[in-house]
């Protein structure tokens, strides 16, 4: 059992973290007030191999797995949990179509979402059903060659780039969930203006709309039928991203709580030094990050060779890592509220964006209670 990174897992590592306070931190709160990233940042990380990390080479891909992966959004997530958010989701869409669709879907729709010239999205949430998959009333109706699409989908990232939308309907003659590969700019498709949200703002989050919207039959991913699997894995995989977000606010969180007890002075000596109070706060969110660090960290190891045979076992496990990542970053970044005191309450200190973004975790891609129940369904029958 080895904890250590490779060299190649801590170049990468550094990468990141160096791309991200170098060219993403200037543009924080340009994203946020535009609702967008620029074009010029998603290809330049797409040169740089930051949106394709755990597809395999052969598509293009990264292929440095899952654990590669989280050690770079963490990353990312520490200085923008936007941006991170629009990767996760990118690389959740192309996932999909890297683990089931056929040769010619990969060969014709993965490279330009490896690039960033494509950012991808993955559908299923809507808007009377929320995220429950046996009610879902989004139809696909076969009509020779092609499937006519329609139906209305809530809260998708990214479903205003162009690009590749993997999306989960019902299929109209045998009313089994089945999904298709789709390009935003296909007739009949359409969004809403993004959703305000409290946070992450620079991250679009939309509604999309079909209206007889006309795709090939060949763009199906799988059979008729085979969307429940997409949903488990793919969930599986988004969970993760959602921990990685988690993970960095409350790292990026706890080092600035630490300047700030070590610089802040009373009578002469830092707060750090001097209360006791400080002292157990500090201490506790340090090892919330490292307990959340490495559990997600194995999670996303083991995440690498899940397979359809065990998709139970790694659906409980990533439900596992959102839950507990997702609660500690409310903690933690409430336990710096409380070192901040007053300061915590002022835009001028960043705390108290953190604050805002790391209530995201714990509710987005189903809420904590809602894993819980996933993880006991999972432990009931043997996972």
């Amino acid at each position: 059992m080895d904890f250590r990174l490779s060299k190649e897992q801590s170049l990468f590592q550094k990468m990141a973290r160096e791309y991200a306070e170098t060219r993403l931190e200037p543009l924080v709160d340009q994203m946020e007030e535009a609702h967008t990233i620029p074009k010029e940042v998603l290809l330049e990380m797409g040169e740089l191999g930051l949106m394709a990390l755990p597809i395999p080479e052969e598509y293009g891909g990264g292929g440095v797995g899952y654990d590669g992966y989280v050690l770079v959004m963490e990353q990312i997530a520490r200085v923008n949990t936007s941006v991170q958010m629009l990767m996760a989701a990118h690389i959740l869409g192309m996932s999909i179509i890297a683990r089931f669709g056929n040769e010619d879907q990969r060969a014709e729709f993965l490279p330009k979402g490896v690039s960033g010239e494509e950012i991808f999205s993955f559908a299923f949430t809507e808007p009377a059903t929320g995220s429950d998959p046996k009610q879902i009333t989004a139809t696909a109706t076969k009509d020779g060659d092609h499937y006519i699409l329609n139906g209305t989908k809530r809260f998708i990232t990214n479903a205003n780039y162009p690009g590749i939308l993997g999306c989960v309907f019902k299929e109209s003659e045998s009313g089994k969930l089945t999904t298709f590969a789709i390009r935003k700019d296909t007739p009949g498709y359409s969004w809403s203006e993004p959703w305000h949200k409290m946070a992450r703002n620079g991250g679009s989050l939309l509604d999309i709309y079909f209206k007889d919207c006309r795709v090939p039959a060949s763009n199906m991913l799988g059979e008729i039928g085979d969307a429940f699997h997409h949903l488990t894995s793919g969930i599986g995989f988004g969970k993760l991203g959602i921990a990685c977000g988690a993970l960095g606010t409350m790292q990026r969180t706890y080092e600035l709580t630490v300047e700030h007890v070590n610089n802040k002075l009373h009578r002469g000596d830092s707060i750090l030094k001097k209360f006791q109070a400080i002292q157990m706060l500090v201490a506790e969110m340090a090892i919330k990050v490292e307990a959340s660090r490495w559990f997600l960290y194995r999670n996303a190891t083991e995440a690498n060779t899940t397979s359809k045979s065990d998709f139970h076992r790694f659906a409980k496990d990533a439900a596992m890592a959102k839950t507990f990542c997702g609660n500690n970053s409310v903690d933690v970044t409430r336990m710096a509220m409380e070192v901040f005191g007053s300061y915590g309450l002022m835009v001028d200190y960043k705390i108290e964006k953190l604050y805002r973004e790391a209530i995201f975790a714990p509710l987005v891609e189903g809420s904590s209670h809602m894993q819980d129940i996933i993880i006991a369904s999972a432990i009931r029958e043997g996972y």
